[in-house]
C-alpha cells in the first residue's frame, strides 16, 4: 500500500534527542527511499514533510539539515526520490516522482508520533513537488516554498546548464513540447490548493530566480489564496548560516500558529 514502511534502519544521529532512520517504503509499487526523523521523547508532534531540490546527487537529503527542523519539535520525513539511495525507479522532475513525495506526506499522516497536522516545505526543485503534494493530498495543513521552482518552463529559460537534463528527462525541449513541460507545472491547477503558502527567497539567487516566487505570489493572489512572502533582498539560493537558523526558527513557528 502506497505510503507504507517496508523496512526501518536505524542511521547515525548528531542529535542524542532525535532518533534517525534510513526508510524504505511503497510509492506506486515501487520501493521508495528515504529519512525519517523521530523525536526520542514520546509524545504527539505535528509533520514536516522535507522535499530536497537538485536532481540525483545534486541536492540530496542532509541529515544535518533534516535535524534542524525535527529539533523545532516535528516528525520529519524526506523522500530521496525514486532511483536513488538504492531506491527504485527513476525521477522525473516533478511528474511520475510526485507520487514520492506524496506517500512521504501519507507516511506522515499515518505515524503513530504525528498529531494529525502534516506540513510541507520545499527547496529549490523541491519547490514545485511541495506544490504539487498539498494540491494532490487531502488535509496538507502549510506550505513552505524556499528558493523554489514554480514554473519548470521558466526554469529551462534561465538554466542553460540544467538544459541538456531536462531535455533528457521531459522529453524534448518547451517549444517543442509544451505541454510536457505543463504537466510539471503547479500554477494551472493552484486553484485546488486548500492550505496556506510561505514563500522564502533570495532576491540574488541565480539557481531559481525571484520570479517563481513572484508567479506564485501573482497567482496566489489572484485565487485569494492565503500567503506570505519573505523576500531577503540582499540574499541569493544559500543563505548564510546565522539567517538560515533564524529563517529556519521563523518559518516554524509560521507552522504551528
Amino acid at each position: 500500500m502506497d505510503g507504507t514502511i517496508i523496512k526501518k534502519q536505524r542511521y547515525p544521529s548528531p542529535n542524542p534527542n532525535l532518533k534517525v532512520f534510513l526508510v524504505t517504503y511503497w510509492s506506486d509499487g515501487l520501493r521508495v527511499k528515504g529519512f525519517l526523523v523521530e523525536p526520542v521523547q514520546k509524545g504527539s508532534y505535528p509533520g514536516f514533510l522535507y522535499l530536497r531540490g537538485g536532481i540525483k546527487n545534486v541536492g540530496k537529503v542532509r541529515i544535518g539539515r533534516i535535524i534542524q527542523f525535527a529539533a523545532q519539535g516535528f516528525v520529519v520525513f524526506a523522500p530521496c526520490y525514486r532511483g536513488n539511495l538504492g531506491g527504485e525507479g527513476r525521477e522525473d522532475f516533478a511528474l511520475q516522482d510526485r507520487a514520492d513525495a506524496n506517500n512521504g506526506a501519507r507516511l506522515l499522516q499515518a505515524h503513530p508520533q504525528v498529531n494529525g497536522i502534516v506540513n510541507v516545505f520545499g527547496f529549490s526543485r523541491g519547490g514545485v513537488m511541495g506544490l504539487w503534494t498539498a494540491i494532490e493530498v487531502p488535509g496538507i495543513h502549510k506550505v513552505v516554498c524556499w528558493g523554489g521552482v514554480s514554473d519548470v518552463t521558466l526554469t529551462y529559460k534561465e538554466r542553460k546548464d540544467l538544459r541538456r537534463m531536462l531535455k533528457r528527462v521531459v522529453g524534448g525541449t518547451p517549444n517543442k513540447f509544451p505541454e510536457r513541460y505543463e504537466a510539471r507545472n503547479p500554477l494551472s491547477r493552484l486553484d485546488e490548493l486548500q492550505s496556506p503558502v510561505l514563500i522564502i527567497h533570495g532576491a540574488h539567487d541565480e539557481n531559481v530566480s525571484v520570479e517563481h516566487a513572484h508567479m506564485l505570489e501573482e497567482r496566489l493572489r489572484e485565487l485569494d489564496i492565503p500567503f506570505t512572502s519573505w523576500i531577503y533582498h540582499d540574499l541569493d539560493h544559500y543563505f548564510p548560516p546565522s539567517v538560515n537558523r533564524r529563517t529556519v526558527e521563523q518559518l516554524s513557528k509560521w507552522l504551528k500558529e
